[in-house]
């Protein structure tokens, strides 16, 4: 994978991953960033995009993009904001959950989720680096934040995000 510092993670069909690189560099120069890199990643019907802006600010631009004119999405199917990129290192994932984690509120319940490509870690064991140090309860079906880590390899995608943050275009269009 070229890119080791992403913002955003799209999935798109196999096959589909240059037309889908195509579409998001253009979406990304509609919302503002004239200068955004998007490249496929190792993994087939993954592509990875750098972008200037705000990742989260980024699923809000699309959303509204979408809602307007939702032909302009025809590869993309789930764009998902990433906040920081680690090397896939158990250590390394728990450091950064440890610190995402102080941004869940006190009242705020959150859940692991992983999806991982290309790696022989367990589930079980991201999970529990992820959530060692995060002292807030745990809700697996309506959880208020969910710590994102997403595996691509030898790098990891982390986001501590709300469950409306992942722009599911085909649910979204109403497919």
């Amino acid at each position: 994978m070229v890119l080791k510092d992403f913002k955003l993670l799209i999935t798109t069909a196999r096959g589909d991953e240059d037309n889908a690189c195509s579409e998001i560099w253009y979406l990304l120069k509609e919302v503002g960033d004239e200068a955004a890199i998007v490249d496929r990643t190792n993994v087939a019907g993954l592509i990875a995009a750098k972008t200037s802006l705000d990742p989260f600010e980024v699923i809000k631009r699309f959303r509204d993009v979408l809602r307007e004119r939702p032909y302009e999405f025809r590869y993309s199917i789930r764009i998902i904001p990433i906040e920081k990129v680690v090397p896939t290192d158990l250590n390394e994932i728990e450091r950064v959950a440890t610190e995402m984690g102080g941004r869940i509120g006190k009242d705020e319940t959150f859940r692991v989720t992983v999806e991982k490509r290309y790696t022989s870690l367990s589930t079980r064991d991201i999970i529990e680096a992820a959530a060692s140090n995060i002292e807030r309860k745990v809700d697996l079906t309506k959880p208020d934040r969910i710590l994102l880590v997403e595996v691509v390899g030898s790098i990891t995608g982390i986001s501590l995000i709300k469950p409306d943050d992942v722009l599911s275009v085909t649910r979204e269009k109403g497919f």
